[in-house]
């Protein structure tokens, strides 16, 4: 195939299917939504805020993924527009509890990490796979993190949620694979996004350090990267897009890293 051919193929890749992308104007999330769209796809992105600038065509819903009353905003709103879903991205994540470790986590703070990076999935999911399944066809990719992995000492609830993520994800997958359904997840390591400052600017903050060296902290608790920087987002969208799309037919209940090689175990 030329490579004139190979992008009108890309353009039309999506064509036809209707997609949402949780976390979608900012980072990864917004990585993906452009791709998705770039590739002929209806879009509508979620946030809990209005979006400065989003791709023409795109849509948005404004909620809150952690809380079921937004994710029932999501639901609602996204079939009335669509009238159903061929592609569901969870991506919204991350946390903003403290970093000073076990014991200055509260109960509060493990149940707002939890339903950020877990139960945003697991109620959005529940609320598309019935339209899924009238279809028999749908592909959902959670995006989960090497954390569930390389667990860190200061972002303990963050990566206890993402492993539970990915259990899920893996059993979701086996439950629906009849149905036509597939369920994949990946795994993100270190990427260069607002969160991600964000969580170093709080790492410097605790410890009494500059940001740059609270960055180079995060690269070593993770063992080091061995491409020797981060992501970047788009690399993370290009992956996510190709599992839902029909080039991964036959891929489900699978969890793919990408992390520049920090996980060095088989």
């Amino acid at each position: 195939m030329n490579n004139a051919a190979y992008l009108l193929d890309m353009r039309q890749e999506f064509e036809g299917k209707r997609a949402l992308v949780t976390g979608g104007t900012r980072g990864i999330g917004l990585a993906i939504v452009q791709r998705l769209h770039a590739g002929g796809a209806e879009v509508i992105a979620v946030a809990r805020s209005t979006p400065e600038t989003l791709p023409e065509g795109v849509g948005f819903v404004q909620a809150d993924v952690s809380l079921p009353e937004g994710v029932d905003r999501i639901v609602e709103e996204t079939i009335q527009r669509f009238g159903g879903l061929d592609i569901l991205i969870n991506n919204v994540g991350g946390s903003s509890t403290s970093t000073a470790g076990a014991l200055a986590l509260t109960d509060e703070d493990w149940q707002t990490t939890f339903n950020a990076n877990l139960f945003s999935s697991v109620r959005l999911d529940c609320g598309f796979l019935p339209h899924m399944k009238e279809r028999q066809s749908g592909a959902i990719v959670h995006i989960s993190s090497i954390q569930s992995r390389l667990p860190g000492n200061m972002t303990m609830s963050y990566s206890a949620a993402k492993a539970a993520l990915v259990n899920y994800s893996k059993n979701l997958a086996t439950q629906f694979g009849p149905e036509g359904i597939r369920v994949n997840a990946v795994a993100p390591g270190f990427t260069e996004t607002e969160a991600a400052g964000r969580l170093i600017e709080r790492m410097a903050a605790n410890a009494q350090t500059d940001y740059e060296s609270a960055r180079r902290q995060l690269m070593d608790e993770l063992g080091g990267i061995p491409l020797g920087r981060p992501a970047k987002p788009e690399e993370v969208a290009e992956l996510t897009v190709f599992l839902a799309s029909a080039r991964a037919s036959y891929i489900t209940g699978c969890e793919y890293v990408i992390d520049g090689g920090t996980i060095r175990t088989v």
